[in-house]
């Protein structure tokens, strides 16, 4: 907060570039309190936050497992008319799934064609991630059919989420059929995915 009021002192009153620049650098360093603090005060002395402000904060915010204060955020940036873009929704959703908080997650999913936006591919994996990460693999399966349904391309990353929720999950018919396809379509297993294969092949 030094640097913030060195700047405020000695030059012009900071834009939002400036505000986003330092905003960055306070949560990189894990204190997302001061960078709550200088939004304030950006908003204090007549500058708009945007999107970026936003999506940088929440990020912050749901590194240093603080969710709640994450989601008063969202509601505030929509309720002031921002308009939010699916990187802010993808911040929320996988801080929401990392703790836990699937069904909120799921709330929050389903909200975003409400708000006129389309999950992209990055929100489809969080989502699948998060339904087998609590067991869910039915709904994981369910949404990860749906991609291909809504005329969504399925990717690698998809798909590599999908065969190792399977086999975390012992599911290991269903991850060989989905690894199968996965290969017929041209993509390859990541590192990850080769381990666990790997490992289940030399255990079984």
């Amino acid at each position: 907060m030094e640097l913030f009021h060195e700047i405020f002192q000695k030059g012009p009153i900071p834009d939002t570039v400036t505000y986003n620049t330092l905003t960055q650098g306070m949560c990189q360093l894990g204190r997302v309190s001061s960078a709550c603090e200088l939004l304030r005060k950006m908003i204090a002395f007549g500058q708009v936050p945007n999107v970026m402000t936003c999506s940088i904060l929440l990020n912050g915010l749901c590194k240093s497992d603080k969710l709640e204060k994450a989601l008063e955020l969202f509601q505030a940036m929509q309720n002031s008319k921002l308009e939010l873009d699916i990187v802010c929704y993808n911040i929320l959703i996988d801080g929401l799934c990392k703790a836990g908080h699937i069904e909120v997650g799921k709330e929050l999913f389903h909200k975003i064609s409400l708000n006129g936006l389309k999950p992209d591919v990055y929100t489809y994996s969080i989502m699948i991630n998060g339904f087998c990460k609590e067991g869910l693999q039915d709904e994981a399966y369910q949404l990860f059919r749906s991609m291909g349904d809504n005329n969504r391309l399925l990717d690698s990353c998809c798909y590599n989420v999908m065969i190792q929720g399977f086999l975390q999950n012992n599911y290991t018919s269903k991850a060989t059929q989905v690894l199968k396809e996965m290969v017929r379509k041209g993509f390859s297993a990541d590192i990850r995915t080769a381990t666990f294969c790997n490992l289940y092949h030399h255990f079984s």
